[in-house]
C-alpha cells in the first residue's frame, strides 16, 4: 500500500512538469506571426525557463512625478487592453499599434509591428491615421483605424498624454486602446522584442 502511494505522488509530482516542457503564450497558443513593414514575425515568449528581465524592467519604484502610477482609462472613452489583445490586433490587423515613447527608447526595443508615434508628436500626425488637414486643425470621421497606444508600462505617461492629445485634437476616443502593461509586462513575460525599424 505505501508502495502504491508512493508511485501515485510520484506520477502526481511529474505529471505538471511533463505538461509544461514548452513555455506558451496559452494553452493553445504558442506563438503567433505578425505581419511587419519588413516581413513575417513571429512572436513567442521566452524559452528559458530560467530568463529574468532586465534591471530597467525589475526597478520598482520610480520617482512621482514624472513616474506616477497611471489609470487603466486615460480618457474617457478609451478601451484598456492586455497582451493577448494586442496580439489579436497584431493578427488581424484591425489595429495600428503604436509605440508612444521617445525615438531612442522605440529604437532600443519595441513590440514587433509598432510604429513609432512619440507622444510629443501625437497630436500632429492624425494624418496618418486618416485624418484630414482642416484650417482649425484635424477633420477626424469616416472609417478610422483603430489605434492601440503603450509606453513604458504601468508608470508611464507617455501613451496616456498622446492619447488624452490625440482627443483633444479631434480623434475620436472610441478608435483608442491602451495597452498600460506596456514595455515592462511585454519583457516580463518574456514576449519578443525586437529593435524599432526593424519592424
Amino acid at each position: 500500500m505505501r508502495k502504491a502511494l508512493m508511485t501515485l505522488c510520484a506520477l502526481a509530482f511529474a505529471a505538471p512538469a511533463l505538461a509544461q516542457d514548452e513555455v506558451g503564450i496559452t494553452p493553445d497558443m504558442m506563438s503567433v506571426t505578425v505581419e511587419t513593414a519588413n516581413g513575417p514575425v513571429e512572436i513567442m515568449r521566452n524559452q528559458d525557463t530560467s530568463a529574468t528581465v532586465g534591471a530597467f524592467w525589475q526597478q520598482t519604484s520610480r520617482p512621482c512625478p514624472n513616474f506616477c502610477i497611471q489609470p487603466m482609462v486615460p480618457a474617457p472613452g478609451v478601451t484598456p487592453v492586455g497582451e493577448l489583445e494586442v496580439l489579436e490586433f497584431l493578427q488581424s490587423g484591425d489595429a495600428i499599434l503604436v509605440d508612444g515613447r521617445i525615438r531612442p527608447q522605440y529604437e532600443e526595443g519595441t513590440i514587433p509591428g509598432a510604429i513609432s508615434v512619440p507622444y510629443t508628436e501625437a497630436a500632429d500626425r492624425l494624418g496618418d491615421l486618416g485624418c484630414e488637414v482642416d484650417f482649425d486643425g484635424w477633420i477626424c470621421e469616416g472609417d478610422l483605424p483603430n489605434v492601440v497606444l503603450f509606453c513604458n508600462g504601468p508608470w508611464c505617461g507617455q501613451s496616456p498624454t498622446a492619447a488624452r492629445r490625440m482627443i483633444e485634437a479631434g480623434f475620436p476616443a472610441e478608435n483608442l486602446y491602451y495597452y498600460r502593461g506596456g514595455m515592462q509586462n511585454w519583457n516580463m513575460l518574456g514576449l519578443t522584442v525586437m529593435p524599432g525599424g526593424a519592424s
